[in-house]
């Protein structure tokens, strides 16, 4: 038994923190356990960090784990990180400065300790465990209420200078936009791609009156009911993201493109149109990527954490 060492990932999010605890020994591995906890927010998210190591020691101790066979934790948040593991501001959590790396090593004893934005983390686990395998070169997207992104350069994330890197949802693909963003921009990809951004575009192609609950799933069903309004209203959405995958391609040459979120439950109805919008916007060497669809769900997260502590180990 003392051949096998664990590793543990925690993708912390603004309501839950997805946790997995992998067993790696000399001929085999596995997920050994997956859970998950209430993030607590209050106190300016100053217990979080605690109650996953909390967490994670009990779990140990049902499993009959020793803790110092715990090689290493990687932990993803909802905001850029530096190099130093120092997230400067995750406002989902009530988090302003905190180095995370320094504080889960003195909370916890363990000594290896990794730290990632939560969109690079879910990118790493669909390398890794889901709709990425086979790939090390990839971009991933995720379409849910906003547009997220990761993107994973020779089997490892690119994060950039200070974090940032992979923030698809705010290109800009619109200038003559007048709303504004949510991060006070305009014109942004997330504002059209998203979950919101096609209802915001079918409430203007479709005429559904105020009064009508409209979201993404029901224009998208609609769509491919034969609702050609509907079908519009996706389309241009579409078109403005396979535009901005064509200019993604010609800054990091991914293999494929990995599509996230809970958009992507729409499957290969979305991929076509993604496809073709992608297609018409490339130049000829970049065209005709690959586009796979997410596997991993909510645990594509957990899973890139541990991916991420284990390349570092």
């Amino acid at each position: 038994m003392e051949d096998i060492l664990y590793y543990a990932g925690a993708d912390v999010g603004g309501t839950s923190v997805k946790l997995g605890l992998y067993e790696k020994g000399p001929d085999s591995e596995k997920l050994a356990e997956k859970w998950e906890i209430p993030t607590d927010i209050s106190d300016d998210g100053s217990h979080i960090l605690n109650d996953i190591a909390v967490s994670l020691k009990k779990v140990c101790a049902d499993k009959n784990i020793n803790c110092q066979s715990i090689a290493g934790v990687g932990i993803g948040v909802p905001g850029p990180v530096d190099f130093d593991g120092v997230v400067h501001e995750c406002v989902n959590l009530g988090w302003k400065s905190v180095d995370v790396c320094r504080e889960f090593r003195n909370i916890s004893g363990i000594p290896l300790i990794t730290v990632g934005n939560d969109a690079n983390v879910s990118a790493l686990g669909e390398m890794w465990k889901g709709g990425g395998q086979g790939f090390s070169n990839l971009i991933m997207i995720t379409l849910g209420t906003g547009v997220g992104g990761g993107v994973i350069i020779d089997g490892k994330i690119h994060a950039g200078s200070v974090g940032a890197a992979g923030e698809i949802g705010h290109m800009t693909v619109n200038p003559d936009e007048t709303e504004f963003c949510n991060c006070k921009s305009r014109g942004c990809l997330e504002q059209y791609a998203s979950a919101t951004g096609i209802v915001r575009i079918a409430k203007n192609i479709m005429n559904v009156p105020d009064s009508e609950e409209l979201d993404a799933k029901i224009v998208i069903d609609r769509a491919k009911a034969g609702d050609k309004a509907a079908d519009k209203a996706v389309d241009k959405a579409m078109e403005y993201l396979g535009m901005a995958l064509s200019n993604v391609a010609c800054v990091t040459d991914p293999e494929v493109f990995v599509i996230g979120g809970g958009v992507s439950a729409a499957g290969e109805f979305l991929i076509k149109k993604i496809e073709k919008y992608y297609n018409m916007y490339s130049m000829n060497t970049l065209k005709n990527k690959k586009f796979r669809i997410a596997m991993l769900g909510n645990d594509a997260g957990f899973y890139g954490c541990i991916k991420m502590v284990m390349d570092n180990a």
